[in-house]
């Protein structure tokens, strides 16, 4: 998926992320509010930070005069110039909160576009798309899986791409590799090189990556296949592109994907993220996390990349790391994790 075909960037909008904002429930909202190139956020609706500004919830003091509000009635009267509401929350069980219902369809009624990371389909269900019809407003359904046409095995197709490749790994789930993904593509930006950025997840895709796909929602023959196409299609564009990841090659719930991104993407170059901290998994507490050299070890067994550097969150000076390590959040952080793979390259 390309959102950015859909909207004329930076396009008005308004976050939905009742009861979620400024947790990891919210991280998708988070993340449009913070890093969105494609939507500009001119109001968040939350009633548990009603009255509140969202750099304040974040503790971003570069996210300025966004306010947090109680509903899409009073969102709209705060930002009337807004094209779109995001639903920035997937709720655990993937159904549609009844008490968001009368939200979006009073967006809808106002003529909004809906971008939704929901695990129900909106356009897929007629009531939802006969509104939409009738008030000339579109649905996008970000984790909808690629059409059966477009999935295919991969067979190599990006090793003619003519761009570098830089894929960001993990040593866990929810460590900030699409946070990493998206800092290396700015600093690659400011340094005035031609980058551009592939997503696998929905908050990558409502960022405005240049193109992506929910990875988790595309069969497992299919994954490598469609990532390869998605780096390659960027590629034409662009000098370097920059790759999200997911979860972590030792991950013994999710290394099938990670397996199928480093395979699909076939980087010249990775970027390890890890939080030094953690030493069970997220949501998995019977299984240690592996460490950094094990994911490294796997990395060149299992593809010809390079491991250029480390992306940690800790202070890289406290932790004694194999390659050069940045914070991504420190000053020049970004810059300095550029710089090791553009060594590597």
């Amino acid at each position: 998926m390309n959102l950015r075909e859909a909207f004329d960037a930076p396009a008005p909008a308004i976050i939905l992320a009742e009861g979620a904002f400024g947790t990891m429930d919210g991280k998708t909202a988070n993340g449009v509010v913070m890093h969105s190139e494609l939507f500009d956020a001119k109001a968040v609706i939350d009633s548990t930070h009603a009255g509140e500004d969202a750099g304040d919830v974040l503790g971003r003091t570069d996210v300025e005069d966004v306010p947090i509000v109680a509903s899409t009635e009073e969102a709209i009267e705060r930002a009337p110039d807004a094209e779109a509401l995001v639903i920035g929350v997937a709720p655990a069980g993937g159904a549609l909160p009844d008490e968001w219902v009368a939200d979006i369809e009073e967006a809808i009624r106002d003529g909004l576009d809906v971008v939704s990371g929901l695990h129900v389909f909106l356009s897929d269900q007629s009531s939802w798309q006969a509104l939409a019809d009738e008030h000339d407003a579109r649905l996008f359904d970000v984790r909808k899986p690629p059409e059966e046409e477009n999935l295919r095995v991969g067979d190599g197709k990006v090793d003619e791409a003519d761009a570098n490749v830089v894929l960001t790994v993990g040593t866990d789930c929810a460590v900030g590799k699409r946070t990493t993904t998206f800092e290396l593509y700015r600093a690659a930006k400011r340094a005035g090189l031609n980058a551009g950025w592939v997503a696998t997840g929905q908050t990558g895709i409502m960022v405005g990556a240049h193109r992506g796909v929910v990875i988790d929602r595309v069969p497992a023959d299919f994954t490598a296949g469609v990532v390869e196409a998605l780096v390659s299609a960027v590629a034409e564009d662009h000098d370097i592109v920059f790759v999200e990841g997911q979860a972590a090659l030792t991950h013994r719930a999710y290394s099938g994907v990670t397996l199928s991104l480093l395979h699909g993407a076939w980087p010249d170059a990775v970027v390890l993220v890890d939080e030094p901290d953690r030493d069970r998994r997220t949501h998995f507490e019977q299984w240690p996390v592996a460490g950094v050299e094990a994911e490294i070890d796997l990395v060149t067994e299992l593809s010809e990349a390079t491991v250029a550097g480390i992306s940690t969150w800790a202070a890289p000076e406290q932790v004694e790391y194999p390659v050069p390590a940045a914070n991504v959040y420190h000053k020049n952080g970004s810059e300095d994790l550029l710089s090791a793979v553009r060594e590597v390259l």
